[in-house]
């Protein structure tokens, strides 16, 4: 068993609504499931897939609502992104009892904020469930432990499934089945995309590009599709977990390049499987990219699991100086540069330095990287 992150004894509320989405296959409704075998509240839990559970919550009755919700100090609704406007179905919950606690979990926050909306502005928290994060598997293993294992995190990812099986084959088949069977799923469904291999395509592309900056017209261009296409394409596939944008950082030298982003994989594993690419570290030409995809999103969990408010950028100038990592939080700037090998050498970057006064530098590699995430 991973144990994760959160714990939702302390996350649950009356008044309030916590919503858990991420990815599909990240463990959200195991998670829920782990809470209620061993909590002594009285709950109800329910599947958003369950056409009778959609009419009950989007009913907007008053009176059927009450006596669905009566008698119990929790409900709990898996696939929560199924049922409609069910915003205003778990306001008039709340609504009615001001100490009834309301867990809904979702796999798209595309879907999950489109239904939820305006009617729980303020009234509802929200924690996203990641691919298993090095900060969660800290608690279980030694350091030592797991920077053994980091080819297999940059080659296969941090998916529960993937994580629990030993066998390489194994885990190649869990990825292409996610990839397959899940990933797509939302957006094919929530969107009516009928062209998938196009949005396969695009995935691909990304796949080969990331850590570099992606010019919209030069993937309309490959595809032969129209820009605002690509746009709507790279909104969905965010907003229903496989990749990250990072937007450049920028705020008073006139070299800096501020419009352009980057794209990364939600999980090293699942861009591999996209590019049916499973080859050994030193049979790759790829590593360097690899780790700091990796890098990258393992830094996004542990910020937002030890709630770290603040922004993550890239940085660079039109003369190609570049700063891979800025992160801006309480007023400060702190700059990263993200080294497969130790023994790179990196030069210091003065210009961003004597710019921002207030920024610090580092070096992360594959020796430091887990002080980096915790």
């Amino acid at each position: 068993m991973i144990k994760r992150y959160f714990n939702l004894e302390k996350e649950i509320r009356p008044d309030k609504v916590l919503i858990i989405y991420g990815p599909r296959q990240v463990g959200k409704t195991t998670l829920l499931e782990n809470f209620l075998s061993r909590t002594k509240l009285v709950y109800r839990l329910e599947s958003g897939e369950n056409i009778r559970t959609q009419q009950i919550i989007s009913s907007r009755d008053f009176k059927l609502l009450k006596q669905y919700a009566e008698g119990y100090n929790l409900i709990a609704i898996d696939e929560a992104q199924n049922i409609p406007e069910i915003g205003l179905g778990l306001k008039i919950l709340i609504d009615q009892n001001k100490k009834l606690k309301i867990i809904a979990t979702g796999s798209s926050s595309f879907e999950i904020n489109r239904n939820i909306g305006e009617p729980l502005t303020g009234r509802k928290r929200t924690i996203i469930l990641y691919p298993v994060s090095q900060l969660e598997l800290l608690n279980q293993q030694t350091e030592f432990d797991l920077k053994e294992k980091l080819e297999d995190f940059l080659i296969y990812g941090s998916y529960p499934e993937v994580l629990t099986v030993k066998r390489k084959s194994l885990k190649i088949e869990i990825l292409n089945e996610l990839v397959d069977s899940y990933l797509l799923k939302d957006i094919l469904t929530f969107d009516k995309i009928k062209n998938s291999k196009k949005l396969f395509d695009l995935l691909k592309l990304l796949a080969f590009q990331i850590g570099n900056e992606v010019s919209l017209n030069e993937l309309a261009t490959q595809l032969k599709i129209d820009v605002k296409t690509i746009g709507r394409y790279l909104d969905l596939l965010e907003k229903t977990f496989v990749i990250k944008r990072m937007g450049s950082f920028g705020r008073n030298l006139r070299k800096e390049i501020t419009t352009k982003s980057k794209y990364y994989f939600l999980d090293t594993g699942i861009r591999n499987a996209v590019i049916s690419q499973f080859n050994k570290i030193d049979l790759r030409n790829d590593v360097g990219k690899l780790f700091e995809n990796f890098i990258m999103m393992e830094r996004i969990k542990s910020n937002h699991y030890k709630r770290r408010i603040g922004q993550m950028y890239f940085w660079r100038t039109y003369q190609n100086k570049e700063i891979d990592l800025i992160e801006e939080r309480n007023g400060k700037i702190f700059a990263y540069e993200i080294k497969w090998s130790e023994k790179t050498k990196v030069k210091k970057p003065l210009e961003f330095l004597n710019t921002y006064k207030n920024s610090t530098f580092k070096v992360i590699n594959k020796n430091n990287y887990l002080k980096f995430l915790k």
